[in-house]
């Protein structure tokens, strides 16, 4: 069953996060099976506090993927590399079979 990981991020220096972050975390994701399926589009907030940060969603084929992925020494690499360009907030959310 799919998996969904929504990324939020607060982002401080641009240039440095496409540098440092960005430029690394396609071929990880790839690596563990994740696609994106809404990187770094508008948002537009309907309902609730105002979303001003950067949102991503991937998809992962199972919760176990998305987990191996976090905790991948490649991505603790990439993680480490956006300290202290952005802040973010990652949430997995485990798929539902649509019946």
């Amino acid at each position: 069953m799919p998996a969904y990981l929504i990324y939020r991020a607060s982002i401080y220096d641009m240039d440095a996060y496409r540098e440092n972050y960005m430029s690394q975390t396609p071929a990880i994701l790839e690596a563990y099976g994740g696609k994106f399926i809404a990187r770094g589009g508008t948002v537009e907030t309907l309902e609730g506090d105002v979303e001003s940060r950067r949102v991503v969603l991937i998809e992962f084929p199972s919760m176990e993927a998305a987990k191996a992925f976090y905790n991948s020494d490649e991505y603790t690499r990439a993680r480490a590399a956006r300290a202290g360009i952005a802040d973010a907030q990652m949430i997995l959310l485990d798929g539902v079979p649509v019946e």
